[in-house]
């Protein structure tokens, strides 16, 4: 069998090999060939050829984003075949795997955009419970790094559109909050620690303070609400200033105070705006609030607070 073909110029096994390995270069050219051309086939309003071509595409041959557009691409053919229950399920694998993705509006009609919106106000309010938990994990885990990214990735999905009035109840409405504090903290803890400045030695004076003085003057630690054996604040002064009426109708915002042991506001900041003029005064509303402090064993402790604000006129 080792023998040369006539010329003296190429070997059968040479002959095999390189058919082999053209074969197996040609799986994903084939793939995207063959998704390229039930596009063109969905375009010409043959819908009955396109599907048929997306049924025989294997879709390990393909990219994430690739998978993406088959399901999305048999979707919008079964829905132009009136097959809408399974043109559900196929919309349903696109959300499952990108659920911040929607359809583009030029690019496709209003029954589409219509069968995308109510697959998805179904699905991800499920989807988002489903990853906050995944990122609670992360986090009781000490993988802040993956929480942080999780966690972010829920923050996102309750500002889609077409979450927002599941967002504003429960238990969306919790989620989010906790979902911003819990951020905060992974980025926080994931982030690496300073690195040490020496410094020259100078002369000490001659009073010094002792070491026992310098500990008690130290910044005391802030807790918030992922330290479950802490008591949280409780308010006693919390008024939120009247919204400018001459303001275009405001969105929802989130505050965060942190409340020292005397119960006195000692920061504000705006995790998510409400509007700029607005959180101005927020802000210089929340140095005069007052609270039962925070308490950990009996005693009062510092303490990080996440307050979502609700603007009604």
């Amino acid at each position: 069998m080792n023998r040369w073909l006539t010329g003296g110029s190429v070997n059968y096994l040479d002959v095999i090999i390189a058919l082999a390995i053209a074969a197996v270069v040609s799986i994903p050219m084939r793939a995207a060939d063959s998704l390229t051309e039930a596009r063109d086939l969905y375009a010409a309003a043959e819908y009955e050829d396109a599907l048929a071509l997306l049924n025989k595409i294997q879709p390990g041959d393909h990219e994430p984003d690739e998978r993406r557009a088959i399901e999305q691409y048999r979707a919008y053919c079964l829905l132009a075949l009136g097959r809408s229950a399974d043109a559900e399920q196929a919309i349903a694998s696109v959300v499952a795997a990108m659920p911040l993705y929607k359809p583009a509006g030029d690019d496709v009609s209003p029954r589409i955009r219509t069968a995308f919106t109510d697959v998805r106000r179904r699905m991800l309010p499920t989807i988002i419970q489903q990853k906050y938990a995944a990122a609670k994990v992360a986090f009781d885990r000490k993988n802040f790094l993956v929480a942080a990214t999780v966690f972010s990735e829920v923050i996102d999905a309750m500002a889609d559109p077409d979450v927002a009035d599941a967002a504003k109840q429960p238990p969306l409405a919790d989620l989010r909050v906790l979902a911003m504090g819990f951020r905060d903290l992974s980025v926080s803890a994931a982030a690496p620690p300073p690195v040490p400045v020496r410094e020259t030695p100078v002369p000490e004076p001659v009073a010094l303070v002792k070491p026992a003085s310098v500990a008690a003057i130290a910044a005391p630690r802030i807790y918030a609400s992922a330290d479950t054996q802490v008591m949280p604040p409780t308010a006693l002064k919390q008024v939120l200033p009247p919204f400018p009426a001459q303001l275009p109708v405001a969105n929802r915002g989130v505050l965060e105070i942190v409340i020292d042991q005397a119960g006195a506001v000692e920061s504000a900041t705006m995790r998510e705006s409400v509007n700029p003029r607005y959180d101005n005064q927020l802000l210089s509303a929340a140095k005069s609030w007052q609270y039962r402090p925070a308490l950990l064993n009996g005693k009062p402790v510092t303490y990080r607070k996440m307050i979502q604000i609700d603007v009604k006129r």
